[in-house]
């Protein structure tokens, strides 16, 4: 793994199994807090090696970049006018927006998806949205509905309502990764949905217990650090307790 430094953004940048990735943009959040329980789940730093997902953080959100081959994707866009720091990281991973054909919103919330406002006129690939949140992203963007099942660039979907009526995570099955973006979150131990910002604590519940279904071995949430030691078994400890 080797460090750059761009623009005072770290950008860290990870080669394995045939997959460059990239972890580009975490800006301040509109839906996190430190407060709400978690439990000890130790996290590693953002600069760990997540086995071709990297993650960058500033501040308190993050948005992750995948390359592979000539196509990329980034999923979450962070707060408004945020296009630069994606570009920069792309131009890191010798990529561009003209090669990203996939940007996947996990839920409509302005930390998350605002970055769609001031975005470059050359991300010009397909945008994505949980159905039940596509009526609440404002922007001349076509967005596409996706659900649960759903699979974008070799990753499914997995319908995960509660934070939000559409929110959706990222699941990499190739690599046991799961992108999960505010379903769950890291700040305090592994917990789920912060129950400040949750549209419907029950949904919340039953997509954590849906997520630990999953062959999970990193999770990679939208506020907090990843976690890549016994991921797939604090998972289902967090399921039980929900």
């Amino acid at each position: 793994m080797r460090d750059i430094l761009l623009s005072r953004r770290k950008l860290l940048v990870a080669a394995g199994s045939g997959v460059l990735g990239v972890a580009v943009l975490n800006t301040l959040t509109a839906c996190s807090s430190d407060e709400g329980a978690g439990g000890n789940a130790p996290t590693a730093p953002p600069s760990a090696d997540l086995g071709g997902w990297d993650r960058v953080e500033m501040s308190n959100v993050a948005a992750y970049l995948l390359v592979r081959g000539k196509e990329a994707a980034v999923v979450d866009l962070g707060l408004a006018n945020s296009s630069k720091a994606i570009e920069e990281g792309l131009k890191a991973a010798d990529s561009g927006w003209d090669q990203v054909r996939h940007i996947i919103l996990t839920h409509h919330h302005p930390d998350h998806a605002g970055g769609l406002t001031g975005l470059s006129a050359d991300a010009k690939g397909t945008f994505y949205a949980g159905e039940g949140d596509v009526a609440s992203i404002v922007t001349d963007r076509t967005l596409k509905p996706v659900k649960d099942g759903d699979e974008v660039f070799g990753l499914r979907i997995v319908g995960t309502p509660g934070h939000t009526p559409g929110h959706i995570a990222v699941f990499d099955p190739a690599l046991g990764v799961l992108v999960a973006g505010d379903a769950l979150n890291t700040q305090n131990g592994l917990a789920g949905s912060n129950p400040q910002f949750t549209a419907d604590a029950k949904q919340a519940a039953e997509s954590v217990r849906k997520m630990a279904a999953l062959q999970v071995k990193a999770i990679l949430p939208g506020h907090g650090d990843p976690l890549i030691t016994n991921a797939a078994e604090e998972l289902r400890k967090l399921a039980a307790t929900v």
